[in-house]
């Protein structure tokens, strides 16, 4: 176990504001004081799933500048954020630290369909908000199973029936194989192209699963390619997805590519796989890509580069992850402005749960936010991209959940 010091000096490290001793003020609320407000985190700041650490640094430098601005109804954010290393115990262990000794008032963007997984019953049994989980499963839509958690970005299940009309389309009865993580993440993607396909599915797909912890997906791969597969569809997190890119132009395969939207980043996957082998590849976006040159002089993302510049210039202005960051805390900026002066957990859940038609500067045109008690799905929109070699260009309509 690591040791307190450890700790410390990881997080300052990190970037990331660490936990001071449980508080011993009076409180209004859990986590809450006249000068306080703590919020909770997990994220893989080591392990396989590092690549995604930086979505966790960006957050705390968003908090960091917010609480400059004044903070939120008198208080600043003390923004707790722990290395879970991808690993589901950790989660766990982690996450009890957070609400029962640091007491946070909510959980905020904790990354990972299988650590999310391993906490959503305790989570809900606590009645500790968690917002705007930073994993698309289509379970952190379920209102009625957990209430007190609620996803953000578009459902895993809505971005792979998106893929699947776009195969019928582009090419009726192609062989279609599917490299998926062997979790919910993976396995949302097979529903939603089950969904689309229907009885077809069986006939055309294969797929084939890895570990998070597995260290190549070759063998994986060559059985994909020998199955004679004319469409392989790589639901990867970004470790997995450059070694897709690598190896599937490594062995000469020319299939049409399509590559799960988490994993996207030009930084973080395009640039490790080298940027030519994957030219052509298909995805598909709900944020604007900072790579791209038609967002050069555009408003929204002129203000996450202002932020990238001032609060965060260590990080990697060409990583996707960090637009992801900026539009998620964008999004609980707005919950806690809603929240006026009362931060109890049952109002935090009730503002989170009552957004309407927000626009987040660094979403795609069309694309907004809206919540209820009964819609835990904030987006419902992408668009299809393709990459160049340079960066990814949009093609097509925004597509929204209900049409795919």
């Amino acid at each position: 176990m690591l040791t307190r010091r450890t700790l410390l000096t990881a997080a300052s490290a990190a970037g990331i504001i660490p936990a001071t001793p449980a508080i011993v003020r009076a409180q209004e609320s859990p986590g809450v004081t006249a000068t306080e407000i703590r919020i909770g985190n997990t994220m893989p700041y080591s392990g396989p799933a590092s690549a995604y650490g930086t979505i966790g640094k960006a957050i705390s430098a968003m908090f960091r500048m917010y609480n400059d601005d004044g903070g939120f109804g008198g208080r600043k954010v003390n923004f707790i954020s722990y290395d879970d290393g991808y690993s589901p115990p950790k989660t766990v262990e982690q996450v009890r630290r957070l609400i029962e000794q640091d007491q946070v008032a909510c959980m905020f963007a904790p990354l990972g369909t299988p650590t999310n997984s391993a906490t959503v019953k305790y989570i809900n049994a606590k009645k500790v908000p968690d917002l705007f989980l930073a994993t698309g499963a289509d379970k952190w839509g379920d209102h009625k199973t957990h209430p007190w958690v609620i996803g953000w970005q578009p459902s895993y299940v809505v971005e792979a029936q998106v893929y699947a009309k776009y195969i019928e389309q582009q090419k009726p009865g192609a062989k279609i194989g599917i490299l998926y993580q062997n979790d919910d993440f993976g396995k949302d993607y097979l529903n939603g192209m089950r969904d689309v396909l229907k009885d077809k599915y069986e006939k055309l797909v294969t797929a084939v699963s890895y570990e998070v912890t597995d260290a190549t997906i070759d063998s994986q791969l060559t059985s994909l390619r020998s199955a004679g597969v004319e469409v392989f569809v790589s639901v990867t997190s970004p470790k997995f997805a450059a070694q897709s890119i690598r190896s599937v132009a490594t062995m000469g395969w020319k299939p049409m590519f399509i590559l799960s939207g988490v994993s996207v980043s030009v930084g973080a996957v395009m640039q490790p796989a080298g940027p030519d082998n994957g030219v052509g590849i298909i995805s598909s976006a709900y944020l604007k890509d900072p790579t791209d040159s038609r967002w050069d002089n555009d408003e929204g993302m002129k203000q996450w580069r202002a932020f990238m510049a001032k609060y965060y210039p260590e990080g990697d202005v060409k990583d996707l992850g960090n637009v992801t960051a900026f539009g998620l805390t964008y999004t609980i900026r707005q919950v806690l402005k809603q929240c006026g002066t009362d931060f109890s957990r049952e109002n935090i859940m009730k503002q989170a749960t009552s957004l309407k038609n927000l626009d987040v500067p660094v979403l795609l045109p069309g694309i907004q936010i809206n919540t209820s008690p009964t819609n835990y799905r904030p987006m419902r929109q992408l668009q299809l991209m393709r990459w160049t070699g340079k960066t990814w260009d949009l093609f097509g309509n925004v597509i929204s959940g209900a049409e795919a």
